[in-house]
């Protein structure tokens, strides 16, 4: 199983795929160099396999190349940010406690 997380700017929205076809998807919302991360979905038949862990991690290591901040809407992407503390500089120090960070 080869999976790959990249951005798709045209539909604001960072994509995971397995095997080449589209497993799932992290929205955001761009301003400048901060991505608001509003929603995470992986579609049904690829539940269970830890690719939304994959697919967040993949997005948050793309908005630290980039110099980007993260401000982690979707509840999901706090608990991965938890688990992986290496991203927390990404939430800007004054939004933190809004996301339970």
């Amino acid at each position: 199983m080869t999976t790959t997380v990249a951005d798709n700017p045209a539909s604001s929205r960072f994509e995971i795929t397995v095997d080449g076809e589209l497993a799932g998807f992290l929205d955001y919302r761009k301003d400048g160099d901060e991505y608001a991360l509003p929603h995470t979905r992986i579609f049904t038949q690829f539940e269970g396999r830890g690719l939304g862990t994959e697919l967040v991690t993949g997005a948050l290591a793309l908005i630290s190349e980039r110099g980007g901040t993260a401000l982690p809407y979707c509840p999901f992407v706090p608990k991965v940010i938890r688990d992986h503390p290496e991203y927390l500089e990404l939430v800007p120090k004054d939004q933190r406690d809004t996301f339970g960070l």
